[in-house]
């Protein structure tokens, strides 16, 4: 009922966003010429306690918590993704997925690298971990700075894009490495790079006969729609076959704005996946997750990957059990399209990849047949040749 609940008031969703929108621009002294510009919603992200609590009444008690944790990790919101923010709930997904609370500072037993990243990086700015794929690490740069991120070690205090040097060395690996037939472009967010220094990477990937694939995967759609412009649109579609894979976590983040966005890159043919996180507290929820997954059709987009949170330090409030994101899988098996169920994944610690987790149907086997288990939880006997 509450994931039903979050689309029936999608409207009201709209107004509140507008009104914070409105307000938020008197505060920065902009209008909706800027608002509706990228450069200026990634130069104006919200980035320090005091402009927090001039756009809303946050109280002391929140002031410190965020001062406090801001000494050991980054924090920025983007304007767009701000007005999204419910300030008013506790358990605004938006609100928890970029404030940062104390308990970031109380999970000790993690790892600031679990992937073990630094350990599969043979060269420049990559991350190998498979044989015919690799990830380049373009730049730490976001247009918010998600709570959650499996990448935390790598914001730093400063933006930065990664360099020339670095890239050329990345692109140079895979010129001489002939297995690598995909490439995904990563960060940070690839999609904060200028557009011109977009091109120049991917037209130097597309000009490697080997690489059949490019991906980009990227939260800006979601958290700074402005960014998906016609000259990005024209750009990205002269390198067909592309893909890009979002990060979607909640329906209240397909506001009208992120939906028009995503629309202009399916509409350009690029082929759309999302990759949701699976959170405590946010969408650890088998009715959340299947309206999340069907809104996301509804704009395009095949719900991809949901991810058991990594084990990264400062996001230990986040993770649930396995056997949670199992009882989203076996729900959306009975109560959805084939085309909104996800694959469930865990990643292997140090890197050993991703490990698809399933309910398990098969009860047992003779030399002939197998014994199932329908979702209904139904048992039956099936001829197996």
């Amino acid at each position: 009922m509450e994931a039903r609940k979050e689309i029936v008031f999608a409207d009201n969703i709209e107004k509140d966003f507008i009104k914070n929108r409105d307000h938020i621009l008197e505060v920065l002294k902009a209008d909706l010429s800027d608002w509706n510009n990228w450069h200026w919603q990634l130069q104006n992200r919200i980035d320090s306690v005091e402009l927090l609590q001039k756009i809303f009444d946050i109280t002391e008690l929140e002031a410190a918590e965020i001062k406090e944790v801001e000494q050991k990790y980054r924090w920025a919101v983007s304007p767009y993704f701000l007005a999204l923010i419910d300030w008013k709930d506790k358990d605004c997904p938006i609100r928890k997925q970029v404030i940062p609370t104390l308990a970031e500072l109380e999970d000790q037993d993690s790892l600031a690298d679990p992937m073990a990243e630094k350990l599969t990086n043979p060269a420049g700015a990559i991350t190998r971990r498979y044989p015919d794929r690799l990830i380049i690490n373009l730049s730490n740069v976001c247009a918010s700075f998600c709570r959650h991120c499996q990448r935390r070690r790598a914001i730093g205090q400063v933006d930065r894009h990664c360099s020339k040097k670095k890239v050329e060395e990345s692109i140079d690996y895979i010129r001489k490495n002939e297995e690598i037939r995909d490439v995904l472009l990563t960060g940070g967010d690839p999609l904060t790079i200028e557009n011109k220094r977009l091109e120049e990477i991917l037209s130097s990937l597309r000009e490697i006969e080997h690489v059949e694939i490019i991906r980009i995967g990227s939260r800006v759609p979601i958290t700074m729609p402005q960014r998906i412009t016609d000259k990005l649109i024209s750009m990205l579609e002269k390198f067909h076959p592309l893909y890009i894979n979002f990060q979607i976590n909640h329906p209240k983040e397909l506001s009208k704005s992120a939906s028009k966005a995503i629309l202009k890159l399916a509409d350009a043919g690029i082929p759309l996946g999302n990759q949701a996180v699976l959170l405590k507290g946010i969408n650890d929820n088998p009715h959340l997750m299947k309206a999340l997954n069907q809104e996301l059709l509804k704009v395009r987009v095949k719900p991809y990957y949901i991810f058991h949170a990594k084990r990264v330090i400062g996001t230990g409030h986040f993770r649930t059990s396995v056997d949670a994101g199992i009882e989203i899988m076996e729900y959306l098996r009975g109560y959805t399209s084939g085309m909104a169920i996800p694959q469930f994944i865990v990643n292997a610690p140090l890197g050993l990849g991703k490990t698809p987790i399933n309910p398990q149907y098969i009860i047992s086997r003779g030399p002939d047949y197998l014994v199932l288990r329908t979702w209904e939880g139904k048992v039956v006997k099936y001829k197996d040749r």
